[in-house]
């Protein structure tokens, strides 16, 4: 099991998630707090928090999908 961490801006960003997760032959979840949406789902991804940090879980490898992880990843504050 993978999980990234990835900042999304808006609908543009989400429809590239998206489309990329639904390449992939795996399960994608996509979750912050108690809410978990398939990440194969344009709804369920359009409907979660933009201004959170999303957390991305999968079970499998695709280099297109780990390019686009990539592309959002969200940098993490360190600072205290």
């Amino acid at each position: 099991m993978q999980e990234r961490n990835i900042k999304l801006s808006g609908v543009k960003d989400a429809t590239e998630f998206v489309q990329a997760a639904g390449k992939c032959d795996f399960d994608i979840d996509v979750y912050y707090n108690h809410v978990v949406v398939d990440g194969k789902s344009i709804l369920g991804v359009l409907g979660l928090d933009f201004s959170r940090t999303l957390h991305v879980r999968f079970d499998g490898n695709n280099i297109e999908f780990e390019k686009v992880l990539d592309k959002f990843a969200a940098m993490e504050n360190t600072a205290a």
